[in-house]
Parts: C-alpha cells; structure tokens; sequence
C-alpha cells in the first residue's frame, strides 16, 4: 500500500469505522532513524488504533527504529515480510526475508526487546521456488519462538524473481487453505488472513472458518464505502454507522486545516474519490475532484461540489 494508506488516508478510513485496526505505508528502519520522522512518522491522534509497518533486516536498526515509533504513539510495531518490489529485495528486507526465518527471529527479538507494545509480522507463504507447506510452518514456528504472536499472512507465494511487483499481487495462486492449515498448527497464535479478500461476505467467511482476523487492503482503498462502512456493525458488532456522505461533511473541517496550513486539496481529495464507487453521480464526484482539486486555493468548496453530483442523483 505504498503511497496510498498516508495519514490523509488513514484519516478518512477512521471516519468509517471506529474499530478496524489502520496500517501505515511502510517505512524502512533506515529512513526512521535518519530521516524527516514527522514528514515520515506524524499522525492525527484519531486515527487510533494504528499500527506502523517497518522495512528492514537489521536487528539493531529495527529496534532503534520501533523504540522511536513507539514515542511516536504508535499502537503496534508490523514488521513487512512481505512486500515484493524491487527496491525492498536490494535492500534484503519485505519478501525477501521469507528466506531467512532466523533473521527475521533476531530482528523481532530486538524489537520486542526495545518495546511495550505489541510487535507484529506481515508474510507470505513463501518465495519463489520454495514450498509453501514447508517454509511456512517453519517460518512461523521459529518468529513465534522469538515472541511474536500475531501474524498477518498474505496468502500468495511472492515470485521475486521474473514478476513485477503488480504482478506478484494477482498472478500466484492464492491458498487460503495452507493460511487455515497453519491456524489449526498454531491455536494459540492471532492469524489474519490477507489477500484476494474484496468485500465483507468474505471476510465474515474466514472469520467463521477459525482465522483470527482478515486483512484488506485494495478493496477497502479502491471502494471504502462497502468495506469499511459496515465493518463495525457486521464484523465488530457495536459503533455507529454512517453514510458517505456524513463521512465527507466529516472530512470537511480536517481538510480546511489541512489547506490553512499549507497543504493542498489533492492530498486529502485523492483517497476520497471510490467513496461513491457504484452510485448514480459517483463519475461525477471523481470528476470534479480530480479536475479542481489541484487548482491553486481549492478547498472544502470543491469538495462540497463534488459532492451535489451525488446529492442531486439520489434527489
């Protein structure tokens, strides 16, 4: 979710539901410790729950790096065993780690060592030519050893080799099956499943089939309304539900302090434009939104006439 799950994001998604756990692009270690830590770290405080996903393979680094996402107020530390990209296979971090269980054993250790709040894995189950019924079980046997208890596993083989990362998100097979086989070998551990999981028949699917939680990321970004809007009622049983529309009137306020302070209206507006995804006047919003909002001065106005295309249709 490179470049897309920013705090603007992660702001709107909040507004849908109250109790869904919100992830962080993810941040290499490296970048944590020398780089712009507000630029790459700061968040609104009501996008808690939060968790922040570090890139890296470097136990000591990766420490230093959750101790200070940890001040940052951060509620979870995720390391990414998973991404696919080029860059994170050079620098020997996301997938790639997949073929090294000990190190990654070492660099959970330290983090965990390092902070109070929970420190977590995002995997695959496996890499290239590796055998997933293998790799994984090991995998996890020997970073659960290591203290982690909670793993999110996306449940596609990651061809780092031959495949591009676009690629590595459709092309392998999916197996949900190994993710519910590696439940019933570790019971006491927390295993979301992610992957292929588009709407919330699905994931209510795999919560009633034993995982312990259900990770989604293109279909909650692309087509928020469906996913996150009902999440809390459906799948956590309690909060309030809203519809899109109160959730822009909601977004109105942070997006004027956003501008007042110098940012602009397509930074916030870019996350917004599936909201209305399938609704008569949807193609007007995404219209308007993507032709004004990077005007010089646009603001709340532009959003609130985006938003009468959708208003005017259900009139």
């Amino acid at each position: 979710m490179m470049d897309w799950t920013d705090r603007h994001c992660r702001v709107l998604h909040r507004s849908m539901s109250q109790h869904v756990l919100l992830y962080t692009e993810m941040v290499t270690a490296p970048a944590v410790i020398h780089g712009d830590r507000d630029r790459l770290l700061g968040f609104d405080a009501r996008e808690h729950p939060v968790a922040v996903q570090l890139g890296g393979s470097d136990p000591v680094q990766l420490a230093q790096a959750a101790r200070i996402c940890e001040d940052f107020g951060y509620d979870e530390v995720n390391l990414n065993c998973g991404c696919p990209s080029d860059r994170v296979q050079s620098g020997s971090f996301g997938a790639v780690l997949m073929e090294s269980p000990a190190l990654v054993a070492d660099c959970v250790a330290a983090m965990r060592a390092a902070v109070t709040v929970p420190v977590t894995v995002k995997c695959r189950i496996g890499v290239d030519e590796q055998d997933p019924t293998e790799v994984l079980p090991d995998f996890i046997a020997r970073v659960s050893a290591a203290g982690v208890d909670r793993f999110a596993i996306h449940a596609r083989k990651a061809w780092l080799q031959g495949l591009s990362p676009k690629e590595n998100r459709d092309i392998p097979p999916l197996d949900y099956d190994l993710v519910r086989q590696m439940k019933a070998t570790f019971p006491h551990l927390h295993l979301s499943v992610n992957g292929g999981v588009e709407t919330l028949d699905d994931a209510a699917e795999f919560l009633d089939g034993g995982v312990d939680g259900v990770m989604i990321g293109r279909a909650a970004y692309h087509t928020p309304a469906t996913i996150l809007l009902e999440a809390d009622s459906r799948i956590f049983g309690k909060g309030l539900a809203r519809t899109a529309e109160e959730v822009v009137h909601l977004m109105l306020p942070y997006i004027a302090d956003h501008v007042a302070g110098g940012g602009r209206l397509h930074h916030v507006s870019r996350h917004m434009l599936g909201l209305f995804q399938g609704r008569p006047g949807a193609r007007g919003w995404r219209r308007t939104l993507s032709e004004q909002a990077h005007r010089d001065g646009a603001s709340t106005d532009v959003v609130l006439r985006a938003l009468e295309h959708v208003t005017e249709k259900a009139a």
